[in-house]
């Protein structure tokens, strides 16, 4: 333990100067995100879809993971789930979310929070239906969140699915779809020399976005 406070305690690192405008970036904080996320794409970042989601359950403890973004339009950003999963609970108890993106090689940050929902059954189908057969399975086969005695406990319970479905399209488990984030406030973060850090922030009010700084 001590090793690792002495690292924890003299890494230092700093960033580069690549600064962030109010006048450089869209008006409208989806647009800014998009650019962002096809300059991480283009980056040939591992996993830029990768978001962090952070829910609070009935007794006000946080609870976050790592799930991947699937979709974005107007409407927020979408990411598919066991809805008796820890999160699909801690959804249930409330409906205030936090995502975070993180590309260190880009040396940037985005931060969003609003409210999330089941998105419609239409597009859960859609997007089930196009995964890879295993994951279907897999979905069926996982009480996520749960305590099981074993893997061999979840080996059988995919392979008893699978004997269920075969020779037929796997149907979407009733509990199992996609939730949709509706933000309302998103913070573009930027590294900078010296700790120094761009931080813009877009703040929803009503129908209009407004756009501040912050201090890093």
């Amino acid at each position: 333990m001590e090793d690792l406070r002495n690292y924890l305690n003299g890494i230092r690192r700093d960033f580069a100067n690549k600064p962030l405008n109010e006048d450089a970036v869209h008006k409208n904080p989806f647009l800014q995100f998009s650019h962002w996320f096809e300059e991480a794409v283009n980056a040939q970042l591992l996993d830029p879809y990768a978001m962090v989601i952070a829910t609070v359950d009935e007794k006000g403890q946080p609870h976050s993971r790592v799930v991947y973004l699937r979709s974005i339009s107007e409407e927020g950003m979408v990411f598919y789930t066991n809805y008796n999963s820890e999160k699909g609970k801690n959804i249930s108890a409330s409906n205030k979310i936090a995502l975070t993106f993180f590309w260190v090689e880009l040396e940037r940050q985005i931060r969003i929070e609003g409210t999330v929902k089941k998105v419609n059954d239409e597009l859960s189908d859609q997007y089930f239906a196009a995964r890879p057969r295993e994951s279907q399975l897999g979905a069926w086969a996982s009480n996520q969140s749960e305590t099981i005695s074993s893997r061999e406990e979840l080996e059988k319970q995919v392979e008893f699915y699978n004997e269920k479905f075969k020779n037929i399209e796997v149907p979407r488990p009733p509990h199992w779809g996609g939730y949709v984030v509706n933000p309302v406030k998103f913070e573009f973060w930027q590294g900078r020399p010296n700790r120094l850090h761009d931080r813009l922030v877009y703040s929803k009010i009503e129908n209009d976005w407004k756009i501040y700084r912050v201090a890093p």
